[in-house]
């Protein structure tokens, strides 16, 4: 179980809290989309997690770890049960797949092996299991400057789950694809975190991915949380709140349709300017 209480976020030389507040539990196994506009605070929440962002004030527990009272050693420790997917990649191009997802096991092997780039045999075998399960097995030496972008986000993905983590953060992970291959990453990260039993938070600005394959929206705007339930209701008065007065009358967002192919189809136009 991960809980955030009162977490607010101000940076220096700003009045203004990029978040203000929040309080949210997210449950053991739970896959959950964080969206809002630009500046709304989503990345921001997510870093405040793992301590990328430092937070001001309130708490960050994960299961029985205050994750904002760790320090140093404790905080690496830390960051080992949290798998951190980025939207650009964070790859080495000039190392190979395997050693790019074998990279997820740095904080946890001592420092002359990590240096050599030594890891045990069953981190290797694990390794390798992974990158069959995400499609890459036959990837496994090629350059990472060498893959498409589907193919440098499956890294990413299989990196993070070699640490074996609790929890999942994971940063606009479609932002730089085609349609196709987004709904394809969408769906293997909901699919492996169901698998593992993983919490998965992913922050997104395409709506129409987060309604179809999460099973629970919260929507930010100006730092605060505005909306926090299932996707059956974001409907059009709920995604003014979010996102500001637009004409949402004609969306599909308020039908039952389950076909999400032709409901994405159909409002692509009207929330063109949101991707």
């Amino acid at each position: 179980m991960l809980s955030v209480k009162g977490l607010t976020k101000r940076y220096p030389n700003t009045e203004i809290s990029a978040i203000e507040d929040i309080t949210l539990d997210f449950p053991d196994g739970q896959v959950i989309a964080i969206i809002g506009p630009s500046g709304a605070g989503k990345s921001t929440l997510i870093r405040c997690i793992n301590r990328l962002v430092e937070p001001t004030s309130g708490e960050i527990w994960l299961n029985e770890t205050n994750v904002c009272n760790l320090k140093s050693e404790s905080l690496r420790k830390l960051r080992c049960r949290i798998g951190m997917i980025f939207q650009e990649y964070a790859l080495v191009d000039r190392l190979t797949v395997m050693e790019n997802v074998l990279s997820g096991k740095l904080g946890s092997v001592s420092l002359w092996k990590s240096v050599r780039r030594k890891f045990p045999q069953p981190v290797v075998k694990s390794a390798f299991e992974i990158l069959d399960r995400v499609g890459l097995l036959d990837q496994v030496d090629k350059r990472a400057d060498e893959l498409s972008g589907g193919q440098r986000q499956r890294v990413g993905i299989a990196r993070a789950l070699l640490q074996q983590p609790e929890l999942l953060l994971v940063d606009e992970p479609t932002a730089s694809l085609d349609p196709k291959t987004a709904r394809q990453i969408m769906r293997l990260i909901v699919g492996l975190s169901k698998e593992y039993n993983l919490t998965a938070i992913i922050n997104i600005h395409d709506v129409v991915l987060a309604r179809e394959f999460t099973q629970r929206i919260i929507g930010l705007r100006d730092g605060s949380v505005v909306y926090d339930a299932s996707p059956a209701g974001l409907g059009t008065e709920t995604l003014g709140a979010i996102y500001g007065e637009e004409d949402w009358s004609h969306s599909t967002y308020e039908s039952d349709n389950n076909d999400s192919d032709s409901a994405a189809a159909s409002i692509d136009e009207k929330l063109g300017a949101l991707k």
